[in-house]
């Protein structure tokens, strides 16, 4: 029988998926080299022993009615004995909600339960040292696969049922085998994911305590769900989970996600396409299924090519309307409320992660003790979650930190996790620590002001310019123009989620991105720095046209000149406005943390030729610079491919070039958490 184009593609996603996994495996194999005596070596022993129930039985395809009688489908994972018979006493249920299709959680399931395969994956993982390599980034993107993420980010891992949970995967409306219309996160969304958790709770195979585990929309999706949470709900753990998605990665300072985005529609509007097989055959089809995916094939493709397409503001389409409006429904949505979380919540984040913006401030947002919240971020991107976990140092897998908070607060067992943390985070350029809080104690903000005069530290970049806690003497103008040299930069790797952070010469080295940059270095350190906490780039600007794009990175420069991304921000300059609600400031009144609305009716006008100032906000994080080490800012004029303007402004600019005005009178500074001055 031929195979159609659309089939042959699936074929083709299959078999790469599972490849990947048989090379691979699918972690979470022993610690290697853990001390005996740690609470996390008892997890993990704990976790990787033998379970009380040997086997998993899957009922498939099981229908859960919603309110307005569209039907979701979910799997249901059940623990069993040697012989198959599974367990009927009612367990702690685990609820992960999907727009990926359950198919694919079966399907990477399914191979997790092949015999010897884990062992033998995990072992080869290990063996992977490409340290020495200019691909060492590949490998670090592998380690995720021995950190847990398979287990923690579909939702399901064998050995947690085991131990006595009962797992249910749902798709999300309007995607997978779901029916309906994908309502992105939206109100009707978030009721059906309590509807869910009550429909779980009832069953009775399972006790009504209900936790819910999942990654990426899977953790947004918990984090809602923890808002004022329903009393079955009784725990979270959400890995890499975003919480302001504006700001995060539609548009973080109005530069609409132009990798990500794409890729990210596009995989879930194939993937609600992918029919069940099973009904076709025995005749069971769901042809509502069917007519639902017709009605809304391409579900917000409007919305990205109205934000990219659209000329001017004059007019404006109801999707992009909507976009820049706060008061919309579509912001409504993407705008989590982690200030009503209600019940225990373990975060996983990652530095370098799409939503890096939004881990550390959930942390900071969630109103519970410390021991009922705790956060651990990792050096990781988006696709490599638990990278460097479970080895001597370094935390638990995120399997193992998984069980134990789950057996905590489901199963009222004291693993002692809540004493865990609260705050543990790879520090960029060091080890991992732990942190009362964060950003840690002891740290204060401090201007560092950027200055024309070289600092002689690079001869890569358009302008070599100086950082020192002394501002400039006299005023000069520095010029940058739009350009495509961050194609080979870590905004890229960020923004396609991590794929592009194989290549250590553009993910771990800014030099060949800096030579379309104004790049402004310290002297060397002369005592170990620590950087800790929410950072604010201060910029004196002067366009050619009506609006500019700017994009700032803070380096870490290493002795060789190797030049290391730990941070980043990006900001048009018509959406400049700060909301001080929601900013931080100083004591002597410099913004720390800016929040720009980024609406129309927030709009505010750039003059050609005048100075107008902006700030630009920095995506919170922990790094240490060692002594010999320098501290760079590098300032570009546009960040594509990771982000472009919205359309409208994107004509303002012109695609002009942009000015950078360093003027004792008005001076150009960045604002930094340290633990001591930069000289």
């Amino acid at each position: 029988m031929a195979v159609r184009g659309s089939e042959r593609g699936l074929v083709r996603m299959l078999v790469t998926i599972l490849a990947l996994i048989v090379v691979l495996g699918c972690g979470g194999g022993p610690a290697a080299g853990q001390p005996a005596d740690t609470p996390a070596a008892r997890w993990t022993a704990l976790h990787d022993g033998p379970g009380a129930y040997p086997e998993v039985r899957v009922e498939r395809g099981v229908e859960i009615a919603m309110s307005d009688g569209v039907v979701l489908k979910a799997d249901v994972y059940r623990p069993a004995d040697a012989a198959g018979v599974i367990e009927q006493k009612p367990l702690p249920t685990i609820v992960s909600l999907t727009p990926y299709s359950k198919l694919m959680t079966g399907l990477i399931e399914s191979a997790a339960a092949i015999p010897g395969l884990q062992t033998t994956a995990v072992d080869i993982v290990r063996r992977l040292n490409l340290s020495a390599t200019p691909i060492s980034g590949f490998g670090d993107l592998m380690q995720a696969l021995d950190g847990g993420m398979i287990q923690t980010m579909l939702g399901v891992d064998r050995k947690l049922i085991g131990s006595g949970y009962t797992v249910v995967v749902a798709d999300v409306r309007g995607t997978g085998l779901s029916q309906g219309k994908w309502n992105t996160l939206g109100a009707r969304e978030q009721l059906d994911t309590r509807e869910v958790i009550d429909w779980a709770a009832r069953q009775p195979w399972s006790n009504g305590r209900i936790g819910m585990s999942g990654g990426s929309y899977s953790g947004i999706n918990q984090l809602r769900a923890a808002e004022d949470a329903p009393a079955a709900l009784q725990a979270i753990f959400p890995v890499e989970p975003g919480s302001d998605l504006m700001r995060d990665v539609v548009a973080p300072g109005g530069g609409v996600g132009t990798t990500f985005l794409p890729m990210w529609l596009n995989s879930v509007n194939q993937l609600k396409f992918v029919p069940d097989v099973a009904s076709m055959a025995d005749g069971s089809f769901d042809w509502t299924w069917f007519r639902d995916r017709l009605a809304d094939p391409t579900t917000n493709f409007d919305l990205l090519a109205q934000a990219l397409l659209t000329p001017s503001l004059s007019n404006m389409p109801p999707a992009l309307d909507g976009a820049l409006d706060d008061t919309s429904a579509f912001r409504e949505a993407i705008m989590g409320h982690p200030e009503k979380v209600t019940v225990p919540t373990f975060v996983y984040g990652g530095w370098h992660d799409i939503f890096a913006n939004s881990a550390t401030k959930l942390y900071e947002q969630i109103p519970l003790p410390a021991g009922h919240k705790q956060l651990v971020v990792g050096d990781t991107y988006h696709a490599n979650p638990g990278a460097g976990t479970g080895v001597p140092g370094a935390p638990p897998r995120l399997d193992v930190l998984q069980r134990a908070w789950f057996d905590k607060w489901l199963k009222d067992i004291d693993s002692g996790v809540d004493e865990f943390g609260p705050v543990t985070v790879k520090q960029q350029g060091g080890s991992w620590i732990t942190l009362p809080e964060f950003p840690m104690p002891g740290v204060t903000h401090r201007r560092v002001y950027l200055s024309a005069a070289p600092s002689g530290s690079t001869e890569d970049s358009l302008h070599d310019g100086s950082l020192s806690a002394a501002g400039p003497t006299e005023a000069e103008n520095l010029t940058v123009a739009p350009g495509l040299s961050n194609l080979c930069s870590r905004d890229a790797a960020q923004g396609s989620a991590g794929m592009a952070a194989a290549l250590d010469t553009c993910a771990k080295d800014s030099r060949i991105a800096e030579r379309n940059a104004l790049t402004f270095t310290s002297a060397p350190l002369t005592e170990q720095t620590v950087i800790s906490g929410p950072i604010n780039v201060r910029l004196n600007t002067v366009h050619d046209s009506t609006d500019g794009f700017w994009n700032v990175t803070v380096n870490d420069v290493a002795p060789d000149g190797t030049s290391t991304v730990l941070t980043t921000g990006q900001l048009t300059t018509s959406m400049r406005a700060i909301d001080e609600r929601r900013s931080a400031r100083s004591v002597n009144g410099d913004l720390t943390a800016p929040f720009n609305p980024l609406t129309l009716d927030q709009l505010l006008p750039v003059v050609p030729g005048a100075p107008t100032g902006i700030d630009v906000a920095i995506i919170p994080t922990q790094a240490v610079l060692a002594p010999g080490h320098r501290l760079r800012i590098d300032v570009y004029a546009g960040n594509a491919p990771k982000a472009l303007p919205f359309r409208p402004m994107l004509n303002a600019t012109g695609l002009e070039p942009q000015h950078l005005r360093l003027d004792p009178a008005d001076p150009s500074f960045v604002n930094l958490p340290t633990d001591r001055p930069i000289p």
